[in-house]
């Protein structure tokens, strides 16, 4: 599968693109939608930072609570490094921004693991406020251990997270952290890490916040699943997000087997390759306590080779 929608809204603000140097932009009060700044993956004829330049000239930035980067001209070989420098150099002029997403492509634009990345912790270096940020691709991409003490959600989307980005997520101090949101995708699009490197995220002794824990679109669903049944983050979750992934019988029997789940407002599993015998038997351990679980297998399949190899496959990988 791939990524075929944009944002609708960020941070409860329903996005608006801002208009083509062609075309003037309707009346819209600027704390009012999520502003999405995008040129265009092929052939743009006028560059990302242009299409800044030209926001910052026409709207009251001092009062833009919300930005999304779409596009920038040949995503598939350019970082957005550039982009990155010029929301820095303009920081000063978003004194209200809360919320920022880095990478709004469909697949149309650039699929997911085609995306080019880079390090991305300078923004929230230089917007301290931010209450939500998210990135979209992990080609290149990079997060250094940092503090922050605003920020209220993280979601990193990728077909592949590489280990060093788990490993500095893990390592930073994020006390207001409510939602965190990981798409580890497989090794074939750089996904590399391995349960160990999610033990400090798991821990959750730098995340005293933390009730809403997504770590999904893993090739390696089942170890997730079975390190996330003894992890000590898991007794105050009101959300827990396995979904999008390889997870199997043995995964979600090492995840029943663990520490109890009747605490749990969700389980959201969808997109998986469970048995019909397991599926109810995570239902009936867990309906029964009030929780709602998601068991939608969606559009999980199952190849086989001719050696009877079987093949599963992650939600979004390209």
């Amino acid at each position: 599968m791939t990524i075929g929608d944009h944002l609708d809204a960020l941070y409860g603000l329903p996005a608006y693109t801002f208009p083509g140097i062609k075309h003037q932009p309707r009346p819209v009060g600027p704390d009012a939608v999520a502003w999405r700044i995008s040129g265009e993956a092929y052939d743009a004829e006028e560059k990302w930072t242009d299409v800044f330049a030209r926001f910052c000239a026409a709207v009251d930035t001092t009062r833009v609570k919300a930005l999304i980067v779409g596009a920038w001209e040949d995503a598939y070989e350019e970082d957005p490094s550039e982009i990155i420098e010029a929301l820095v150099a303009a920081r000063e002029r978003f004194p209200a921004l809360r919320a920022l997403f880095l990478g709004d492509m469909v697949g149309e634009e650039c699929e997911i693991s085609w995306i080019n990345q880079t390090d991305v912790t300078p923004l929230l270096a230089a917007f301290p406020e931010l209450e939500e940020f998210g990135v979209r691709g992990g080609s290149g991409l990079g997060f250094t251990a940092l503090n922050h003490g605003a920020l209220r959600r993280l979601v990193v989307e990728t077909g592949g997270l590489p280990a060093e980005v788990v490993r500095g997520i893990g390592g930073s101090d994020l006390p207001a952290l409510v939602r965190l949101d990981l798409w580890l995708g497989t090794p074939d699009y750089g996904g590399d890490s391995e349960p160990a490197d999610l033990e400090p995220i798991l821990s959750g002794a730098r995340l005293p916040s933390l009730r809403h824990l997504a770590l999904r679109n893993s090739e390696m669903q089942d170890a997730v699943a079975a390190a996330v049944a003894a992890a000590p983050v898991v007794a105050r979750l009101e959300t827990l997000d396995l979904s999008m992934g390889v997870l199997t019988d043995e995964g979600a029997a090492a995840l029943l087997g663990g520490q109890p789940l009747s605490h749990l407002k969700k389980l959201d599993l969808h997109h998986h390759y469970l048995s019909e015998p397991l599926m109810q038997r995570v239902r009936q351990t867990l309906e029964p306590a009030g929780v709602e679980v998601d068991l939608d297998r969606g559009d999980a399949e199952e190849d086989a080779d001719d050696d009877g190899t079987v093949w599963r496959y992650v939600a979004v990988g390209e």
